[in-house]
């Protein structure tokens, strides 16, 4: 086969790739981050015919036995890894600088090396005494947790090999450097290198592995993003800079699902996993003020109640403005025209503010009954009852359509003390231990409560 050499040019910060030479990448904005990559391609020759090595076989004949989940010994993460490590599954873990990615690292090395395994941490970013500080001041000095701290990946990964680990932490992916790349530390070549390095280590030894990524301004993790796709488990660790809750989510996982939600709390001692989340999102104050309304939401199979507030005043600029927080701002604008269009209720003269308190992020489609119920009473004034809470999904017809799991949010709902529950009137019938309020269209949240 011919072999073409192809020159391209890759952003260190976002992946975009052009075929000529840049000073500001024209994607991300980043001056001086446009690397050289030169790629060998190979082509068919011209005459002749290729003879295949492999054979394909039918799925119907293999015969595929699911292997045993290594717990890490935190509920949290096993939660959502889907119930805990995969042998020779590689996971991406990535987050803003201090979230705690080491910490929680740290801490699920020392947890699985007090269940007899051997575990092996590879930092390229701080040395061995500094891991044992930390360590020690978490309390985490245990057998069998063996700290390797040097920029050398290929005797590290032999190490690793030689040496029979059942877990192991590359910290990080951008700190290493692959001899097969050009290249600096940290370039998207470079990246690439590590990552197929790791990725087929730990394949080959059936070892758990977690590589660390760095985060981009924009929130990504940095490099090409191929490296999300070498990689089987995808997760990123977030957390307001104030707060000490963090939250773990899986954006991509081969072994199991990508909606479940992990909440960890910050001490002095380290990560915590939060039992009750609901009163992270939700004190059970009655302020008595408008625009607060209670949404029952559905976090992968954990149920919260997150409470929405809204906020709606006179704008003294030609044009009102939209602010939102844990919500989409088209998803505010969508669910302010369903208010005007099917309630008579307008906001064109007023700015709109929405939040959802204790930094939680709304992607349920259940929670649209409680952002309504929340704008309407903001744009009115007038107060919801503190004991009711909203479950149900708004459509563009005002139409409310029913959830999934409606029980199973009624039950949070009774056991946080609510007394009544706003659904859909299309929801099956089924005997829920508190009140429920069945409607047909948001109109008839008016009619309920915001009728003096």
């Amino acid at each position: 086969m011919a072999k073409n050499n192809i020159s391209c040019f890759i952003c260190s910060e976002c992946g975009y790739k052009s075929t000529a030479m840049m000073g500001k990448c024209p994607k991300c904005g980043a001056w001086g981050t446009m690397e050289q990559e030169i790629n060998q391609i190979k082509t068919l020759p011209k005459s002749g015919l290729v003879v295949p090595t492999s054979v394909a076989v039918p799925i119907s004949g293999l015969d595929a036995e699911e292997k045993e989940r290594i717990p890490s010994g935190i509920d949290e993460l096993d939660r959502v890894l889907g119930g805990g490590w995969v042998q020779g599954g590689v996971t991406l873990l990535g987050g803003e600088p201090g979230v705690g990615k080491s910490t929680l690292l740290l801490q699920v090395c020392a947890a699985m090396a007090k269940r007899g395994n051997r575990v092996l941490y590879i930092s390229g970013e701080e040395s061995s005494g500094q891991l044992a500080l930390r360590g020690r001041r978490l309390g985490l000095m245990t057998d069998g947790l063996d700290l390797l701290c040097e920029s050398d990946l290929m005797s590290s990964l032999a190490a690793a090999e030689q040496n029979g680990y059942k877990f192991m932490v590359v910290d990080s992916v951008q700190a290493f450097r692959a001899d097969s790349e050009n290249g600096w530390a940290g370039s998207p070549t470079q990246v690439k290198g590590v990552a197929a390095m790791v990725v087929e280590t730990a394949k080959r030894c059936e070892i758990p592995t977690v590589l660390v990524g760095h985060i981009t301004k924009q929130g990504q993790i940095a490099g090409p993003k191929l490296l999300e796709h070498l990689v089987d488990v995808v997760l990123l660790f977030s957390g307001e800079q104030n707060s000490p809750n963090r939250l773990l989510r899986a954006d991509k996982n081969r072994y199991g699902s990508t909606e479940e939600l992990g909440i960890f709390e910050m001490s002095e001692r380290g990560l915590t996993a939060v039992n009750d989340p609901s009163h992270i999102y939700w004190n059970g104050t009655d302020l008595g003020s408008s625009g607060v309304a209670i949404a029952m939401t559905l976090e992968g199979t954990r149920t919260l109640a997150a409470e929405i507030q809204a906020l709606s005043c006179p704008t003294p600029f030609p044009y009102p403005k939209r602010t939102a927080r844990g919500v989409e701002v088209s998803r505010l604008q969508l669910l302010l025209a369903v208010l005007e269009r099917r309630c008579g209720i307008s906001s064109r003269t007023s700015d709109v503010y929405l939040n959802v308190t204790g930094g939680l992020t709304l992607k349920d489609p259940s929670a649209d009954l409680g952002i309504c119920a929340s704008l309407a009473s903001a744009a009115m004034d007038i107060e919801l009852p503190a004991d009711v809470c909203f479950i149900g999904e708004v459509g563009l017809a005002g139409e409310v359509r029913p959830s999934g799991r409606t029980l199973m949010r009624v039950k949070e709902a009774a056991r946080l003390g609510f007394k009544r529950a706003v659904i859909s009137r299309r929801t099956p019938k089924d005997t829920y231990p508190i009140d429920v309020l069945k409607i047909s269209a948001v109109r008839e949240i008016i009619d309920l409560f915001l009728r003096r």
